[in-house]
């Protein structure tokens, strides 16, 4: 049964977005042979350190596996694990009697409920917190069989019911009383044993979702978009926090990528002539190769970036993006534009906090020209003019931006001129490529002079970009 659900696991594992190879799910099931069933963190860990390889997968990992395996919990309080989808938590309950916990049942009032809760916290009996979280579950959820309704709603109900805000406070209240460290230690503790009530709470609920609607189709409606897919143009506030963590080491890499390359281009190219000259002294075998000492230069990117209104999620991304590459390249010159064209590169000076640098691009930079509507042209143009002179054949030109023109002249020829120049010129756009050159889109227009056009609605599209612009064969 065990394997069964492993198996299901690691289809939705896939179907999350987690890519899971047949050789690491045998490597899971090996490494399940060595581990306590019993043990539900290292049943855990073990799946995770052969399932899962980069750490921004946990999170969909962790739901999945607190779907597919809330049997655990059974087995960890019973002794025997329970993977049945068609076992209802009332059948349990009729079977072995568990389904209330020691806490009473039914015939425990309100008051003593949240006294003996109340306890359970100060003291972090995390025992009795799950013991207490099932009886609130069972009394105060309003789960019924079949009914089509998230766990949010069964979490906000119970908690409500049990006046959880209210004792948060009052105990947090208590602690106020005490020495400012005992204060704040005491404190703390609360803090974590009220989010591990809350958590034994979720964690009774999805069991019993499980138990009455099946392991796949409560998993699909947990399941969430990676990082990694989020949508650029849709993304909260809260998915740009989490993208900031996974910029700074895709930067890394595109540094570490040309820093490689220009190592290996440190060598050169082999002088046959110089080689066969100095083969002479050794009768005609070259013994050691000559090779041609190139001037190797440090790479420079230059940043021209979009942040008018339609392009406001995408461009606080792109421009995270500069920020965290600003520390790796010793040349790097950033741009925003709308209708007009402006340098903002000192606002991303090493040390400076992005949300402030952010606040001073939006007050200070001079972007606007007349009604705030994207103009690529007249900023290329104005890039051109002001700027043209920072452009050599070292330079990689990245545009940012869904091309969209306001039905205004592109300026494409401008676009030309620096690609002439240039050493590579780079289009990010977050638009689907299916949208590209409808309406007022001059995509066509620009991707003439382009060495890549890129589609970076994702992270990991982003990610694919980095790797193209790092490749050996990407340039002139």
């Amino acid at each position: 049964m065990l394997l069964d659900v492993l198996t299901e696991f690691v289809q939705e594992l896939r179907a999350a977005g987690i890519p899971v190879s047949l050789v690491e799910t045998i490597d899971a099931v090996d490494a399940l042979h060595h581990t306590e069933l019993t043990e539900r963190p290292a049943f855990k860990a073990s799946l995770g350190a052969t399932l899962v390889k980069n750490e921004r997968h946990l999170a969909a990992f962790d739901t999945a596996f607190e779907v597919f395996f809330a049997g655990l919990r059974e087995l960890e309080r019973d002794g025997e694990p329970d993977f049945d989808n068609e076992t209802s938590p009332d059948l349990r309950e009729k079977k072995g009697g568990q389904g209330r916990g020691k806490s009473g049942g039914g015939g425990q009032g309100l008051d003593a409920l949240r006294g003996a809760l109340a306890e359970a916290l100060r003291g972090s009996d995390q025992k009795m917190m799950r013991e207490l979280a099932e009886e609130s579950v069972e009394r105060f959820s309003g789960m019924e069989p079949g009914r089509p309704v998230g766990g949010t709603y069964y979490l906000y109900r119970t908690l409500r019911q049990l006046g959880f805000d209210e004792m948060r406070r009052n105990l947090l209240k208590e602690a106020e009383a005490d020495v400012p460290l005992s204060e704040r230690l005491e404190r703390e503790e609360l803090g974590r044993s009220f989010e591990q009530f809350r958590s034994e709470v979720e964690a009774e609920i999805r069991r019993r979702l499980v138990a009455d609607r099946g392991r796949e189709a409560v998993a699909k409606t947990l399941r969430r978009p990676l990082i990694d897919d989020v949508d650029l143009m849709h993304a909260t506030r809260d998915d740009l926090a989490r993208m900031e963590d996974v910029i700074r080491p895709l930067t890394r890499r595109l540094a570490a990528k040309l820093a490689q390359r220009r190592r290996h281009l440190r060598r050169g190219r082999l002088d046959f002539r110089s080689t066969v000259r100095r083969s002479l002294a050794a009768g005609g075998v070259p013994l050691e190769p000559v090779f041609k000492k190139p001037h190797v230069s440090k790479p420079e990117i230059i940043l021209l970036c979009d942040i008018s209104g339609s392009m406001a999620t995408f461009a606080r991304f792109t421009l995270q993006f500069v920020y965290s590459m600003n520390s790796h390249f010793s040349k790097l010159r950033s741009f925003a534009f709308i209708d007009a064209l402006d340098e903002v590169t000192q606002f991303f000076g090493v040390g400076v906090k992005f949300g402030e640098a952010l606040e001073t691009v939006t007050n200070e930079a001079g972007v606007v020209h007349l009604d705030g509507h994207s103009d690529y042209g007249r900023s290329l143009d104005q890039f051109w003019e002001r700027y043209g002179g920072i452009v050599t054949s070292r330079s990689t030109v990245i545009i940012a931006g869904d091309a969209r023109n306001n039905y205004r002249p592109p300026k494409a020829e401008t676009l030309a001129a620096i690609q002439r120049v240039a050493r590579g010129v780079f289009w990010l756009n977050p638009e689907p490529k299916t949208y590209w050159s409808t309406g007022d889109s001059v995509m066509r227009d620009y991707s003439e002079y382009c060495d890549g056009v890129f589609e970076v609605r994702t992270l990991r599209q982003l990610e694919e970009f980095v790797e193209r612009v790092s490749a050996p064969t990407v340039g002139r």
